[in-house]
């Protein structure tokens, strides 16, 4: 049983009269699309995924928490429509960036903090305000998922290219098979008659 289904899927590669062209040209299309997803689609993961990886821990290195302190009282949080309240407000603040300028912004601050109430702030290497970056476990997921996304996606484009090479060939036999039944059909059907 085994060397029959093995026989009936590589019947495309081995010499017979009834071969056509086109299942050679079908049998590279499956082996190519075959090897692109089980080699190109880890290799694309693997790269998106420590692209992501190092440009979020460089953007890690790059930002600094920095002392600041509010020039406004911070207004109390509105409930969500769930009456929860993450208890982070916006409020303006001020800091002094690494040049010794001093900058005012817009950060996210504790409710109900009154003015001149100290708190930090996270910047860039210039001293412009940012967001808090990733934590190491944020980096992983995301990577991860760039890394999975990248693959699906290499095995999507490949499956896709199948199919459409695919409805080529048959488009081809199909003619093929039109043509050939142009010639011989008018004989065969004087015979029936």
């Amino acid at each position: 049983m085994g060397t029959e289904v093995r026989g009936r899927r590589l019947w495309r590669w081995r010499r017979n009269p009834l071969r056509r062209r086109s299942d050679v040209i079908e049998a590279w299309v499956v082996l190519v699309t075959g090897l692109v997803m089980a080699v190109g689609g880890p290799a694309a993961g693997v790269a998106a995924g420590t692209a992501v990886d190092a440009s979020l821990r460089q953007e890690r290195a790059d930002r600094h928490r920095v002392p600041a302190v509010l020039k406004e009282d911070a207004p109390v949080a509105q409930p969500a429509a769930d009456g929860s309240t993450t208890g982070q407000v916006r409020a303006i603040v001020r800091w002094t960036g690494p040049d010794g300028a001093v900058h005012t912004g817009t950060a996210r601050v504790h409710e109900g903090s009154k003015a001149g109430t100290a708190t930090e702030i996270w910047t860039d290497g210039r001293g412009r305000l940012v967001q808090r970056p990733p934590t190491s476990e944020q980096i992983a997921t995301r990577a991860v998922l760039a890394g999975t996304s990248a693959a699906a996606g290499v095995g999507a484009v490949s499956l896709a290219g199948r199919g459409v090479a695919r409805w080529r060939l048959d488009r081809a036999r199909t003619q093929e098979w039109g043509r050939a039944w142009a010639e011989v059909g008018p004989r065969w059907s004087r015979h029936i008659r």
